[in-house]
């Protein structure tokens, strides 16, 4: 995800696709928009056939597919000045035309995607040195603390017979930018004139606070017009929180980490626990870190050598500058693997070809599993934090018998199989041990030993196949899995 102009396909109940795609939007201090355009194509098939001699049948078969597009037209640049102090609403206006002849209507969903990354509603300062500076959507007019927000309106004397209607957070009032794929406006029905179409218009508000630092600040938003075949906007992984009711007993769907746009398959199992059922795959380097899409929950009792900060009740670490995800091939050893517990690494197989419930993932100390550039300090209770994506968490073992682990042995008879897949994916010294033998996965828990954690381990024991049993065992250093659960 992320790039500008990427374009998303999305097939019709007709096997037809419609394209969508977007541009972004600057602002100057505050605000500014983005604009969204979807295309369509509408799709014809033609059939004529004659039988026999002394008799014919000529007979015509044409499919029209629904024809919905989304046009934007900047009226206004979302570009303004303002001061410290100051409260400026009705910043810029783009209008937004929407044709659709689908009679069962369409709806029209915006997220923020400030940066180039879906969910992120922030304006954010350009000036990488103050880039921690940002300014989160919200309704504030006065105070503390800087705000910005976007609303909706349908256009006086608009000619269409039809026009959309507008979601009540939005509909000539200030609301939220949203942080995950929300309807802001739709119809019932289609338009009725292909040619005028109906519009409405965005405009935007900000409030920049008496303590809010002077510069540039950019933002944007993404509109994304739907078919009623379409299915529901993306899923991603930090919005567990909204979408998490959905899931029905092992139904599985692919969601979205907002960090680097990878996907991963969930699953609601038998524990009444989310889980991934594949393995967490996400690349640590030097880039920092935040508790908007990364599972941080806390700086207390941590000390600030371990990379963390809170700004504006955002919570920050920053990986060590030798933090790094090793790439290496199954046959080699895994170069620069320093076995540390004091330095986060992970490491990437290259050479494996597996996807989805397949894939292995990458291997991780505990340091970087926990988000810690030194997990030698802690040597007592629960990590609190995690690499894992916000909203969730590395698993807990609270004895032998009553854990996150453990319990899946008591619904399912073999933790392989569909619906959870773990991978014997093996682990990481100095080289790749046991690969396909052998799967060691990480939990939060520190265990009482000379640098040791609990884990849990993928082996056939008490001669009962493919079953997950506890470890404890002196783990720090080495790469091992990760699978997180929903908080």
């Amino acid at each position: 995800m992320g790039e500008v102009n990427r374009t998303k396909s999305l097939k019709n109940s007709n096997g037809s696709y419609t394209e969508f795609y977007y541009h972004f939007f600057r602002n100057i201090l505050l605000v500014s928009i983005p604009l969204a355009i979807i295309s369509a194509v509408i799709l014809s098939s033609l059939h004529i056939s004659a039988t026999g001699s002394g008799s014919g049948t000529d007979s015509l078969t044409i499919s029209i597919s629904s024809a919905c597009t989304l046009g934007s037209v900047v009226d206004i640049e979302h570009n303004t000045n303002t001061n410290v102090g100051t409260y400026t609403p009705n910043i810029g206006k783009t209008t937004i035309t929407t044709l659709c002849n689908d009679g069962n209507g369409y709806s029209v969903y915006a997220v923020g995607y400030s940066n180039n990354e879906e969910g992120n509603n922030k304006l954010i300062n350009t000036d990488p040195n103050y880039s921690n500076h940002s300014i989160e959507t919200g309704l504030n007019t006065s105070g503390l603390t800087s705000a910005w927000a976007m609303k909706l309106n349908n256009i006086p004397d608009d000619p269409s017979p039809t026009p959309p209607t507008i979601e009540s957070d939005y509909n000539n009032t200030y609301g939220l930018v949203p942080s995950y794929w929300t309807k802001v406006a739709g119809r019932v029905s289609g338009t009725t004139d292909m040619a005028e179409g109906s519009s409405f218009t965005t405009t935007y508000a900000v409030y920049a606070s008496s303590s809010q630092y002077a510069g540039t600040y950019q933002g944007q938003v993404k509109y994304l017009l739907t078919h009623p075949s379409y299915e529901k906007p993306p899923y991603y992984m930090q919005d567990i929180a909204y979408w998490k009711d959905e899931l029905i007993l092992e139904e599985s769907v692919q969601a979205i980490d907002k960090r680097d746009g990878k996907s991963y398959w969930v699953t609601k199992l038998k524990d009444g626990n989310i889980w991934m059922t594949q393995n967490l795959d996400f690349d640590i380097t030097g880039e920092e870190l935040n508790s908007n899409t990364t599972d941080l929950n806390t700086i207390e009792g941590l000390e600030y050598e371990n990379g963390y900060s809170i700004s504006d009740n955002i919570i920050y670490w920053k990986p060590a500058n030798t933090a790094i995800t090793i790439d290496f091939q199954n046959t080699s050893p895994v170069t620069g693997w320093q076995n540390s517990s004091t330095e986060p690494y992970s490491a990437n197989k290259t050479d494996a070809i597996e996807t989805g419930h397949a894939s292995f993932g990458n291997y991780y100390n505990w340091t970087t599993a926990i988000a810690s550039n030194n997990s030698s300090t802690i040597t007592s209770g629960l990590a609190r934090n995690s690499i894992c994506p916000k909203g969730w968490r590395l698993p807990i073992i609270s004895n032998y018998s009553n854990n996150d682990f453990i319990n899946l042995n008591q619904l399912y008879t073999d933790v392989t199989l569909d619906p959870l897949f773990f991978k014997k994916s093996g682990y990481v010294l100095t080289q790749l041990n046991s690969i396909y033998s052998l799967g060691l996965y990480l939990s939060a828990n520190y265990y009482p030993g000379a640098d040791g954690i609990f884990g849990a381990s993928i082996t056939n024991k008490n001669f009962i196949t493919n079953t997950i049993w506890v470890n404890d065992y002196g783990g720090k250093k080495g790469g091992d899995s990760i699978r997180c659960i929903a908080r």
